[in-house]
């Protein structure tokens, strides 16, 4: 029998479908690159986890390459990697992602864009995915990153950071907030 959703404004919905065999595991013990843990969270407009959000998460391979058949850009594809995790929160709102630290990737116009992963976050009340990205908080390709720098308010841009774990070498720290003073930046793709 297929789990159901919570009722909110949209829903339920029925997970039967959702769960992605390889979960947060989105590297292999083979996958080239510098292995790392991510420990996010989902809270909503209050600042009150989000236990149910589904989140995606897409990214390049540590030569900064895509597994897709539409990504022309120079770099070796790694057979062990396919980018790709989905994960859903536990009841605290964390979730957890194991993977390795992408690549810089050419963007618009050739721009180089810095190491990042592309999230998307589903969850009760939300007709639509929301789309952010996480950056590596300190990364110095982040000061040219053509997309950062539509962010105007520095402040603004730390919402898209994450921050290394004081206590866990190699684990990074991402709070998505869905609103309120806090509230993460979402792109309108």
């Amino acid at each position: 029998m297929p789990i159901e959703s919570g009722w909110a404004t949209v829903g339920p919905f029925f997970h039967a479908v959702l769960p992605w065999k390889g979960g947060g595991e989105m590297a292999k013990p083979e996958t080239k690159g510098e292995r790392i843990r991510i420990l996010g969270r989902v809270l909503d407009a209050e600042g009150k986890p989000i236990n149910d959000a589904m989140i995606e998460l897409w990214q390049a391979n540590a030569a900064g390459k895509y597994d897709h058949p539409e990504d022309k850009q120079p770099g070796e594809l790694d057979a062990s990697f396919q980018g790709f995790g989905r994960v859903t929160a536990d009841a605290e709102g964390y979730f957890k992602v194991e993977t390795i630290k992408p690549g810089s990737v050419r963007g618009l116009g050739n721009t180089m864009q810095a190491p990042h992963i592309e999230i998307s976050i589903f969850a009760r009340g939300v007709l639509k995915r929301l789309v952010t990205r996480l950056y590596f908080a300190g990364d110095p390709a982040n000061d040219s990153d053509p997309v950062l720098g539509l962010i105007d308010d520095v402040e603004r841009r730390r919402t898209i950071m994450a921050t290394p774990d004081a206590t866990e070498t190699g684990r990074w720290l991402f709070t998505v907030h869905l609103g309120g003073p806090q509230e993460t930046v979402f792109f309108d793709v």
